[in-house]
């Protein structure tokens, strides 16, 4: 009988730290279940003692929940509080703490996938695809599933890489003794020794499965004072990734865009020529006219001989032949050029064909060379 009183004497302490729980007062919870412990053992008590413990998290009415999306007005300290009932509340049971527990001692990867060294590909996959579902924080509710499904997806992405796994296996997976690379009761890695993934665990649970659990809005997740949400960071990430990409995409065009604007500016402040060799109705410059010293054809438009007479006029004319002249010396190299080939291959071919072509080239530019140099001599 006394046995019995005991027990429902511990059952009492036991709702009393719930509502405590609840309340956000962890003294007062912490107290109770440690009294209901001495009354009456249990593992319920236990397992509030350990959440409470361990991880600052809430539970009630014989189920560990988790404290469901708030805004601004969450009360401070990272304390779970029990949601209102029914569909909205996150339960979970102790094989599930018992797993987070677990995977938060493992000082490896190989330990947190369950696998040994000379594990293959397809075991390794079947184990992190076990862990993954078993984990994920959709499913598993438990104080820090998150953390664990983190550190499940890292093992899992760091021991597929065979660059990765080599490094790993060289340099031992031991965690370190620096208390500033451990924290709650053992809890983790040093996630800073240069084995982080390639891919954060949420995508890669993605890849392997088609998209997470069905959810509607974003979870908040609570670990020792420090809550977060998980799919709020990642839109925000994102979003941050997406506006990085968009400046630094802002940064390379720049150089293009600048000397695009210089050249247009320049187009539009540098004036045409008021003269052309060929006509050029584009520009209005189709009034033919002839220069006074080696007789050059040249176009202008219709008010050029207003805008231009006396020296202007000779400057002009004297721009004109000099362009001219340039043009025909180069044409003329060319033909010459033309013709060298031509007579090259024919030789070296044996082929008439290409002596005749080149024998019967008509040199224009060449012989509009000559006379000029003629008009030069004075000729």
């Amino acid at each position: 009988m006394k046995m019995e009183g005991n027990r429902d004497e511990a059952e009492k302490c036991i709702n009393i730290a719930t509502k405590a729980l609840t309340a956000g007062d962890r003294e007062k919870a912490a107290k109770y279940l440690h009294k209901a412990e001495k009354l009456y053992p249990t593992d319920r008590a236990k397992a509030l003692l350990d959440a409470l413990t361990k991880n600052g998290s809430s539970a009630g009415n014989g189920a560990y929940r988790r404290r469901p999306a708030e805004g601004s007005g969450a009360p401070p300290g990272g304390e779970g509080q029990e949601s209102g009932g029914g569909d909205s509340s996150k339960g979970f049971n102790k094989e599930q703490v018992e797993g987070v527990q677990r995977i938060k001692r493992c000082k490896d990867y190989y330990e947190v996938l369950g696998v040994s060294k000379e594990v293959n590909e397809d075991e390794l996959k079947k184990a992190y695809r076990k862990l993954a579902l078993k984990f994920h924080p959709d499913k598993n509710h438990a104080p820090g599933a998150t953390e664990a499904f983190k550190k499940i997806g890292n093992s899992y992405a760091v021991l597929s890489n065979p660059d990765k796994r080599r490094q790993y296996d060289l340099t031992g997976g031991e965690e370190p003794s620096s208390p500033g690379h451990s924290h709650g009761g053992g809890a983790g890695f040093d996630f800073h020794r240069g084995f982080e993934a390639d891919i954060t665990p949420e995508d890669l649970f993605n890849m392997f499965f088609g998209g997470g659990f069905p959810s509607s809005a974003a979870h908040t997740f609570t670990n020792s004072r420090t809550s977060y949400s998980q799919q709020t960071d990642n839109r925000q990430e994102r979003t941050e990734e997406r506006n990085d990409g968009g400046f630094s995409m802002f940064i390379q065009l720049m150089p293009i865009v600048v000397l695009i604007l210089v050249s247009i500016l320049s187009q539009m402040m540098v004036s045409p020529p008021p003269y052309s060799l060929y006509s050029r109705p584009s520009t209005g410059q189709t009034l033919k006219r002839q220069t006074e010293n080696l007789h050059v054809d040249y176009y202008v438009a219709r008010d050029f001989r207003s805008e231009f007479k006396g020296s202007a006029l000779h400057q002009i004319e004297k721009s004109v032949e000099d362009d001219y002249v340039s043009n025909v010396r180069n044409n003329c190299w060319k033909e010459r050029q033309t013709k060298t080939d031509l007579l090259y291959a024919a030789k070296v071919y044996r082929d008439d064909r290409m002596r005749k072509k080149a024998e019967l080239m008509t040199m224009d530019n060449c012989r509009e060379l000559d006379r000029l140099n003629n008009l030069f001599r004075g000729g």
